[in-house]
C-alpha cells in the first residue's frame, strides 16, 4: 500500500470513529457494548417487563385455542343442565321446601336451589369440582410442556431465549390463570341460570343466619377463588407429568388417570389414614365459606396441602425440565 493510500485509509477510519457518531461508537473496537453485540455472545439480561410480555403472550395463546373454548363451554353447560333438571323436577315452582329433586339427593346445596337460585352457584361448583374442573385443568397442565415438545416449538421458545426456569414459571402461572377462569365460568353461568329459572334474594347460610344478596355475591366470588386455589396442587402435578414426556396426549391421559386414582383412594374408608394427604381430600371445604362466620379450619388445611404439592411437584418439574435434553 502506498503512503497516500495508507493516509486515506487512516483518515477514513478516524472519520468513522469520531466521537458522537452512534454507529461509530457501536463499531469501535474494544467497546463493551460492541463486544456484547457480537454474534454468538451471551444475550443481555432481559428486563422484567419482558417476562410479563412472555406471560401475557402465553395466556393469550392459551385462551384463544379452540380446545380451551371447548373446555370452557362444557364447564358452562353443567350449571345449565343442573338448573334445567331442577326446574323440571320441581314443576317450575319456587317454594320447593327443603327437599330438592329425589328428596335432596345430588350435589351439595341442590335442595336449596328451588328456594333461591343463588345456591345454584355452590351446587354447580360442588358438581364440577370432583371431576369436570380438574379434568379440564389436567388437559391444560399436561399439555403445557409436552404439547410444545410434540409440536416442535419448545426448542424455539428456549432459543428465544426464554430460559427454562422462566418458561416453566410462565407455563405454570398460565395454568393457574386457566383454573381461575374456568371456575369463574362455572360460577357466572350458574348465577345467570339461577337468576333466570328461580327466585333470588337474601341468602341463608349453613349456620342458619341470613345475609344480604350483595354479601352473598362476595361469598360466591370468594368461593370461586378458593376452588381455583384448590386446583393449584393438581396443576403442579400436571406440569411435572408434562416434563416427563414429549407426547401431549400421553401427559394429559396420565394426569387425568392420576386424578381418577386419587378420587378412588379418597373414597375408600379403609384408607382413611392417607386421606388427609391426598390433594383432593379438602376440595369440598369451599362450603365453609358459606358459614357465618367463615369456618377456616379445613380451608387452611386445604391451602397448606396445596402449597405442599406445589412446592414438591414444582421443584420436581423444575429439576426435570432444566436437565432435560431438548431435541425438538
Amino acid at each position: 500500500m502506498s503512503r497516500a493510500e495508507k493516509s486515506r485509509a487512516e483518515k477514513s477510519q478516524a472519520e468513522r470513529a469520531r466521537p458522537g457518531d452512534p454507529q461509530a461508537e457501536r463499531a469501535r473496537p474494544g467497546d463493551p457494548q460492541a463486544e456484547r453485540a457480537r454474534p454468538g455472545d451471551p444475550q443481555p439480561i432481559r428486563h422484567p417487563l419482558w417476562t410479563l410480555g412472555l406471560l401475557r403472550s402465553e395466556i393469550t395463546t392459551l385462551l384463544r385455542r379452540h380446545r380451551t373454548y371447548a373446555l370452557l363451554a362444557v364447564l358452562a353447560a353443567v350449571p345449565v343442565l343442573i338448573g334445567i333438571a331442577v326446574r323440571i323436577e320441581t314443576g317450575g315452582g319456587g317454594g320447593g321446601g327443603e327437599g330438592g329433586p329425589d328428596g335432596g339427593a345430588g350435589p351439595a346445596f341442590l335442595a336449596q336451589v328451588t328456594n333461591n337460585g343463588f345456591f345454584l352457584v355452590f351446587a354447580a361448583l360442588a358438581a364440577t369440582l370432583p371431576v369436570f374442573l380438574p379434568m379440564a385443568v389436567g388437559v391444560v397442565a399436561g399439555d403445557a410442556i409436552a404439547g410444545e415438545a410434540n409440536s416442535g416449538t419448545l426448542r424455539y421458545l428456549l432459543v428465544a431465549p426464554a430460559g427454562r426456569t422462566r418458561l416453566l414459571l410462565v407455563k405454570y402461572v398460565s395454568v393457574l390463570v386457566f383454573c381461575l377462569v374456568a371456575t369463574l365460568v362455572v360460577a357466572v353461568s350458574a348465577l345467570t341460570v339461577g337468576a333466570l329459572l328461580f327466585p333470588v334474594g337474601d341468602v341463608t347460610t349453613i349456620s342458619g343466619t341470613r345475609i344480604g344478596f350483595g354479601e352473598g355475591l362476595v361469598r360466591a366470588a370468594l368461593t370461586a377463588l378458593v376452588v381455583a386455589v384448590s386446583l393449584a396442587g393438581f396443576a403442579a402435578i400436571g406440569l411435572f407429568v408434562s416434563t416427563l414426556t414429549g407426547s401431549g396426549i400421553g401427559a394429559m391421559a396420565a394426569t387425568v388417570g392420576l386424578l381418577i386414582t386419587v378420587q378412588i383412594l379418597d373414597s375408600i374408608p379403609q384408607l382413611s389414614g392417607v386421606h388427609p394427604y391426598l390433594f383432593a381430600h379438602y376440595w369440598m371445604s369451599f362450603a365453609d365459606v358459606l358459614r357465618e362466620p367463615v369456618y377456616w379450619d379445613d380451608l387452611s388445611k386445604n391451602f397448606q396441602l396445596q402449597g405442599l404439592y406445589v412446592a414438591v411437584f414444582g421443584s420436581a418439574a423444575w429439576a426435570r425440565f432444566t436437565a432435560k435434553d431438548i431435541t425438538a
